[in-house]
């Protein structure tokens, strides 16, 4: 197989990382299509060094620009790529402008699109990666989903079941092929004792100055050992707010430069609790046992909330201070906080996934065809079974119908092959094939 991966960024990096690693020991062609986003070479080519990667086969240097004008020239210039390219299977992560427009352009060339982390809903339109994360879902042919429920999130979408796969998150693959490597090999330094590591890099936040400047004035107010890797484009909104000298002259905030990933992923795994606004650090925070406080009103990774590993508090001042000293000054939610089973999986999902692409090759079930057959779509029902039937005996059984969603008590469950629907409810959409 020849398989394009479209990377924009450095979550896209890290969690690719195990997929590429897997393609390629698996014997595959594997094109990287860097796009350029992050155009600082501490931002995005330094981490294919870190992550003993390959350097990218393309990259098409987009830059810095508006959404819609970045999204556009991504599309303008991946679509000649991917032309040249002609791939069996275009493979996209995550929720970036990379994604969306990865997603978009190789959908209407007719290539298959896999979207790795499918599934994520924050239900917040007024962010962009929603915005992307739904756009490109709309667009892909297969889902490799981290969790149940972002398989549930697609299938209430009317994504069929049988191309949502629950793989779990690459992150934690890269997590665990990564850690050894980056405590031997670190070049920064840590304090000794206890430190916080805070991020903050969202629009959101940097961008509303109420929001920005209560985050700050909390991480003052804290009187805790603080180290913040400042993202550029954070550091000019401090200066250009006069809020950057307040944390700059303070002696318990210690401001350094964006790190390289090894060293990062090693400062994150010895800290004593994490801040962010960042969805994949919650992740890392989690797989890394380490309590997390996320400076947003709402989060696309519930799955650390439910399991009570992370805390979501908004920007108010009163309330970040106040919950950073529950956790720390309370042994027993620390604790608590700390032990946990990762939602996100056992660090195999980079081996899922090309399981099933490899499986619907061998198939030839893998590229786009044109029905065959005249479908006319004929009904939707909610009907109750009341007998011991699997999804999948009850799909064979019934021909041309598919199982969108199942309801137990009321309650949505994730719907696959081996569910027993047997006392529960179920939507299904019958097609009329002529």
């Amino acid at each position: 197989m020849k398989i394009a991966v479209i990377l924009g960024t450095r979550p896209e990096i890290i969690k690719m990382a195990p997929v590429i690693d897997e393609i390629k020991h698996r014997g595959h062609e594997c094109i990287i299509i860097h796009t350029g986003q992050h155009y600082d070479d501490k931002m995005s080519h330094q981490f294919f060094i870190d992550l003993n990667l390959p350097i990218p086969d393309f990259n098409i240097h987009v830059g810095s620009a508006s959404h819609a004008k970045q999204t556009s020239m991504m599309m303008n210039r991946l679509e000649d790529k991917i032309l040249e390219i002609n791939p069996d299977l275009v493979l996209i992560q995550g929720d970036t402008n990379a994604v969306l427009s990865g997603a978009l352009t190789a959908s209407k060339l007719n290539i298959p699109v896999g979207h790795v982390e499918a599934g994520l809903r924050s239900f917040d339109k007024t962010m962009p990666e929603e915005l992307n994360r739904i756009i490109a879902d709309a667009c892909s042919h297969m889902y490799f989903v981290p969790t149940n429920s972002a398989a549930i999130n697609l299938e209430s979408e009317s994504i069929p079941h049988n191309k949502i796969i629950v793989t779990g998150n690459t992150i934690v693959d890269a997590c665990k092929r990564n850690l050894p490597i980056a405590t031997k090999n670190h070049i920064i330094t840590i304090p000794k004792g206890d430190y916080l590591v805070l991020t903050v890099h969202r629009a959101e936040n940097t961008d509303n100055k109420i929001r920005l400047t209560n985050i700050i004035e909390s991480i003052i107010e804290l009187d805790k050992q603080i180290i913040f890797p400042i993202h550029p484009r954070t550091r000019n909104i401090l200066k250009n707010e006069e809020l950057y000298n307040k944390i700059k002259n303070n002696k318990n905030i210690i401001l350094i430069e964006p790190l390289g990933y090894l060293d990062f992923l090693y400062l994150l795994s010895n800290s004593k609790l994490i801040l962010t606004d960042s969805g994949g650090i919650q992740e890392e925070a989690i797989t890394l046992s380490i309590p997390c406080v996320t400076l947003r009103y709402n989060t696309e990774r519930p799955e650390t909330i439910k399991v009570n590993a992370n805390v979501l508090v908004g920007t108010d001042k009163e309330k970040i201070v106040s919950t950073v000293n529950n956790i720390l000054n309370n042994n027993e939610k620390y604790e608590a906080m700390t032990n946990n089973i990762n939602p996100y999986g056992d660090g195999t999902a980079a081996i899922k996934i090309l399981d099933y692409i490899i499986n619907l090759f061998n198939s030839n079930k893998l590229s786009i065809k044109p029905n065959s057959d005249v479908v006319e779509f004929n009904k939707r029902q909610l009907i109750q079974i009341n007998k011991e039937i699997t999804v999948g005996e009850y799909e064979q059984i019934h021909k041309g119908c598919i199982i969108n969603m199942v309801f137990n008590n009321g309650n949505q469950e994730y719907v696959e092959n081996n569910l027993n629907l047997c006392n529960k409810q179920a939507i299904i959409t019958y097609f009329n094939r002529k």
